[in-house]
């Protein structure tokens, strides 16, 4: 069920001190007879723990690109990734979270929220009167969705990974936090206008999320270009190993473990039976998901390449989890398990693909997050009845172009005044070395 079938958005209220419902997000379900009191509780607790689990798919983006990079550039990963979802946390607080969940509040109805700083419930808070208790308390909920916002962010690192200037990609994680994803997510998780005009459905962030981190990295790699010796004048590919297996496949487990706070939270509600089993419903799913991804990916490296490609499979995993995740209630699960291999064979088609237009990601964070979200966003189409293909495609098509054009002049604008990349020396030594100043690995680093 929509949210906006018995919820209205509220957050701005907030700021008043008055105790409205919060800023709810994804879709959720219908209100129960349990006690207020009680669903209170409940809902409060889905947020919190929810939370703290796809806080650790933050962990999980870490331990991955410092896997996937080769070892002279480690520890600027880590620092990205820790620093990103710092900054993340204070931007969301200064600014995302109002202009994300306007409530009534829109400083452009249905397009643009409202400014502001979040404002949480009084210390020890009362709810007397529990016609004024809030649907779930407002830290939680804000908690919660800061770690949306921090996931997009995360995407974007590891794409760029290896030739990018560290202090260039903060900045564009400030606009990005700040700015970027709070207002492409109001048109949908706010009330605004992909949500009231074309009835747009993406439970959990397949666009919203990872395909506007794919966007924003994919516009980033274009400005960037990419690594020395990546591609030859003659249009040969060398790969690039990564460093560290080991470390690449826990971050994937990492990840993998913590997407289940981040679709099965996206439920926003535990106060009945039914929200609590549907929740269950969205852990199975969201596993199976991943799991055909992952076998996908398996199969398929194995028939094209006659040997089996460990990061294919590591990125499979993941599209799976990114295709199923705007839909992760209503398929049953083998349908979750096909639409999560679809992600799986995604990774390995595009990936080369890629590769023959020069386009250089690191990670494989485009075919997962950007391509692999598209695809789970329209395959919303195929498992619910509520979904059209119309506001499906128009969706992805308005947040791809509005993507495109506000992190492309963003890039454009700090290569101009800070220029992004490294030069040529740097690149070679390592950016730990360059930028850093402290080597992940000093005793076996080579250039």
């Amino acid at each position: 069920m929509k949210l906006s079938s018995f919820l209205k958005p509220g957050a701005v209220l907030a700021m008043t001190g008055v105790m409205t419902l919060p800023a709810l997000a994804q879709e959720t379900a219908a209100p129960s007879t349990v006690p207020t009191h009680t669903v209170f509780i409940l809902n409060t607790l889905l947020f919190v723990v929810s939370g703290f689990l796809v806080m650790w798919m933050a962990a999980g983006f870490a331990m991955l690109e410092a896997g996937l990079v080769r070892s002279k550039n480690v520890s600027m990963q880590l620092t990205k990734n820790i620093s990103l979802f710092s900054i993340a946390a204070i931007m969301y607080y200064l600014i995302g979270f109002n202009l994300m969940y306007p409530g009534d509040a829109w400083s452009i109805s249905g397009v643009l929220g409202a400014f502001g700083v979040t404002v949480l419930e009084p210390v020890g808070v009362a709810a007397d009167n529990v016609n004024d208790l809030a649907y779930a308390s407002i830290g939680s909920d804000f908690f919660f969705q800061l770690m949306f916002c921090a996931t997009t962010a995360s995407i974007v690192s590891g794409t760029l990974a290896e030739r990018i200037k560290l202090w260039p990609f903060l900045v564009f994680t400030v606009v990005l936090t700040g700015i970027l994803y709070p207002i492409q997510a109001s048109w949908k998780w706010g009330g605004g206008f992909l949500q009231t005009d074309l009835g747009f459905l993406d439970f959990a962030g397949s666009t919203v999320v990872h395909s506007v981190g794919g966007w924003a990295a994919l516009t980033g790699a274009l400005i960037l270009g990419a690594r020395k010796g990546k591609y030859g004048s003659r249009g040969e590919i060398h790969p690039i190993p990564g460093s560290n297996m080991p470390l690449a496949t826990l971050g994937t487990f990492i990840l993998w473990l913590g997407w289940f706070g981040f679709n099965g939270g996206s439920q926003l509600a535990m106060g009945s039976v039914g929200n609590v089993a549907d929740v269950s419903r969205i852990f199975a799913n969201t596993n199976a998901g991943a799991a055909g991804g992952a076998v996908a990916a398996l199969l398929l490296t194995q028939i094209i390449y006659k040997k089996v490609d460990i990061t294919m499979i590591l990125n499979g995993a993941l599209a799976g989890l990114v295709s199923i995740t705007a839909e992760p209630l209503t398929p049953s699960l083998g349908v979750a398990t096909l639409i999560g291999a679809a992600g799986g064979l995604i990774v390995v088609f595009s990936v080369p693909m890629l590769d023959k237009l020069k386009i250089d990601d690191v990670v494989g964070a485009i075919p997962v997050h950007l391509l692999a979200g598209i695809w789970g966003t329209f395959a919303v189409v195929f498992t619910n009845s509520e979904a059209t293909i119309y506001g499906q495609v128009a969706s992805i098509v308005i947040v791809g172009a509005f993507m495109i054009v506000t992190s492309g002049a963003v890039w454009l604008a700090l290569n101009a005044v800070m220029g992004l990349r490294v030069g040529e020396e740097e690149e070679l030594v390592g950016l730990d070395k360059a930028e850093i100043g402290i080597e992940a690995y000093p005793e076996f680093t080579k250039i």
